[in-house]
């Protein structure tokens, strides 16, 4: 046993070896030009924790896992070629020396690469920013701006004029404003139009959003009183009618963006219950969720009613999210009857779920390009109209690149794309994707190591396989997953 860990610590590489090797690779560039001796600490790091491994009670390398034990058992006893573990320690080195370096300066929120397919991907932030209005966003972050400063009048202005005139031509609507996500937005018209009242809501939209947020705690949190109508999957005019009372305060509408109810159904229009709100004196809201200006059913997506669509069925507000089919930042948007949106702007809680001016610019650059015919230009509206034709032929391109990778496995496959963020939950947009195999290792393995890398590269796990989707890469990025693939072995 003491051999054969001598045996594996003579192996590793002395200092100045490694330092030699790695300096002259383009991802150490930055950490050479700033404070070249950082190099060499965080390379004495790594060889320690190497040595630390070997010289622990299971004597094992920092990469061994269960999934290649076998492998790895050759490895340290000798039976498999020193060149081979030579390369994988010096794929080792690389990656935690890189971990090291920018575990040390690099901030906790990070550019990844998204290789699932999933186009609104919630935990990697939703819609991306067409790059044009990145660039707004960018130089009015480097500039003071006039957010709330009338420069006619030299006087304190509001910071919703710079959008609220783009939503009302785009809408329809007569007044709009921009809290900072969607959940606020629903919670400051109960807080303002229904605060000890009661909220008029069918069973079956009683939906639950990311985290665990539901629609009856954020009612309940705005200070309303939540009456239930209807079945799950069946609620009609009469229910509503039933329910209304001397403490009814509005008659709420939520879109099921989320999810599908199907078969034996039946919902209220929100066209019949601004007629029954019109007869009993009450404002009728819609929680619209993902909302869109642009009609999915060109694309062949199943029918969605648009915002221009539930403005016009006369609601009294109507809110949606701003970071999802819209293509924008996160925002909560309302839109709808003046009267309504003041009484919004003088509650209190406004100013507490105000946006800023980087979401402000966000928004104001992606309605312009609305307004302008260039809403398919946007990213999401990109990828989700992206022809399979070159979705295969990015596919290929991959497979192509990695044909000769001798630990890897990859061909074409057809496959299915999501487009996320709760938007046309029930839909797979056909696609095709580069299928990995890997030869070594398993695919959790595989995915871990393109996960974990520098540049982050998030791809998903199918059949025993990883799947990489174009839909969702972006410009130059094919290179970079090639790059990292290089290094698997």
């Amino acid at each position: 046993m003491a051999d054969q860990k001598n045996r594996r610590l003579r192996i590793i590489p002395p200092v100045h070896e490694v330092v030699s090797a790695l300096e002259h690779g383009e991802e150490f560039r930055p950490f050479l030009a700033n404070d070249g001796p950082r190099l060499t600490l965080a390379i004495r790091q790594a060889l320690q924790e190497l040595r630390d491994h070997l010289l622990g009670e299971e004597g094992a390398w920092p990469w061994a896992s269960p999934a290649d034990a076998e492998r790895e058992a050759a490895v340290m006893t000798g039976d498999a070629e020193e060149a081979e573990v030579e390369a994988r320690l010096w794929g080792w080195l690389r990656e935690e020396v890189l971990r090291i370096l920018t575990s040390r300066s690099a901030v906790s929120l990070r550019h990844i690469i998204n290789a699932t397919g999933v186009i609104l991907h919630t935990n990697c932030g939703r819609a991306l920013l067409a790059p044009e209005v990145a660039d707004f966003v960018a130089a009015q972050a480097g500039h003071y701006s006039n957010l709330e400063l009338n420069l006619e009048s030299g006087e304190r202005g509001s910071r919703y004029v710079h959008v609220e005139k783009l939503l009302c031509a785009l809408t329809g609507a007569e007044a709009a404003m921009v809290v900072n996500n969607n959940a606020a937005a629903v919670l400051l018209i109960m807080n303002t139009l229904a605060a000890g009242g009661e909220v008029v809501v069918s069973r079956g939209e009683l939906v639950e959003v990311g985290g665990s947020f539901r629609i009856p705690e954020v009612l309940k949190a705005g200070g309303a009183r939540l009456v239930e109508v209807g079945a799950t999957n069946k609620t009609w005019l009469r229910d509503y009618e039933q329910a209304i009372g001397s403490q009814t305060a509005l008659l709420l509408k939520v879109h099921t963006s989320n999810y599908r109810i199907e078969g034996f159904t039946h919902a209220v229009s929100a066209r019949e219950l601004v007629e029954l709100g019109a007869r009993q004196g009450l404002p009728v809201v819609e929680d619209l969720g993902s909302g869109s200006f642009l009609d999915g059913s060109q694309l062949g997506l199943p029918p969605e009613p648009t915002i221009g669509q539930s403005v016009e069925a006369g609601l009294s507000l109507v809110s949606f999210s701003g970071d999802k089919l819209l293509g924008g930042p996160q925002a909560g948007i309302i839109v709808g009857k003046k009267e309504y949106v003041e009484r919004l702007r003088s509650n209190q809680l406004t100013r507490a779920l105000r946006i800023d001016k980087l979401t402000l610019a966000g928004l104001e650059g992606t309605l312009h390009m609305y307004a302008e015919g260039r809403g398919p230009d946007l990213p999401v509206w990109h990828m989700l109209a992206a022809p399979p034709a070159l979705l295969r032929e990015k596919a290929e391109r991959l497979c192509s690149a990695l044909s000769d990778h001798p630990k890897l496995q990859a061909e074409v496959q057809e496959g299915f794309s999501q487009v996320g963020g709760g938007a046309w939950p029930t839909v797979n947009l056909p696609t095709w994707v580069c299928a990995l195999r890997p030869q070594s290792g398993s695919v959790n393995d595989l995915e871990e190591f393109l996960r974990r890398g520098s540049l982050p590269i998030l791809a998903r796990i199918q059949k025993d396989r990883v799947l990489l989707d174009g839909r969702t890469l972006l410009t130059g990025e094919e290179e970079e997953i090639i790059r990292r693939l290089a290094d698997w072995c």
